[in-house]
């Protein structure tokens, strides 16, 4: 039996990219997160693509790149609270939903993974 990835589960890297090109409008519309999203929104979308590729067994892009992930710490500069962490993730679950990646077993992996990172990612109340 083989086992698979979830980059391969969820379709590789046009899902990959779907959860990309659909998360990031809804960030920068949304008043909770869009103050921590200034900038070329194309970078923080590379970014995020290559962290969403690595993060799924895609490859090591961002590490490659970048050096480890390690995204608690590189987020310290932003003030993210428990509310902007569950925004984000809220944010993630309608994107998942409406790619219909949500309904894949890949899908609801992605999202068990990105459901443990978001509260990491708090430092601030």
């Amino acid at each position: 039996m083989e086992i698979k990835t979830i980059y391969e589960q969820i379709g590789g890297d046009e899902s990959i990219r779907k959860i990309v090109d659909t998360f990031y409008p809804k960030v920068y519309e949304n008043e909770e997160l869009s103050p921590l999203f200034e900038g070329d929104m194309a970078e923080i979308k590379r970014k995020q693509w290559m962290f969403l590729t690595q993060l799924t067994g895609g490859g090591a892009l961002y590490s490659e790149e970048f050096g480890p992930p390690n995204m608690r710490a590189r987020h310290m500069l932003f003030e993210i609270t428990p509310v902007r962490a569950q925004a984000w993730l809220k944010l993630m679950h309608e994107t998942l939903t409406e790619t219909g990646l949500l309904e894949t077993e890949g899908g609801k992996a992605l999202f068990g993974r990105l459901s443990q990172i978001a509260p990491i990612m708090i430092n601030s109340q």
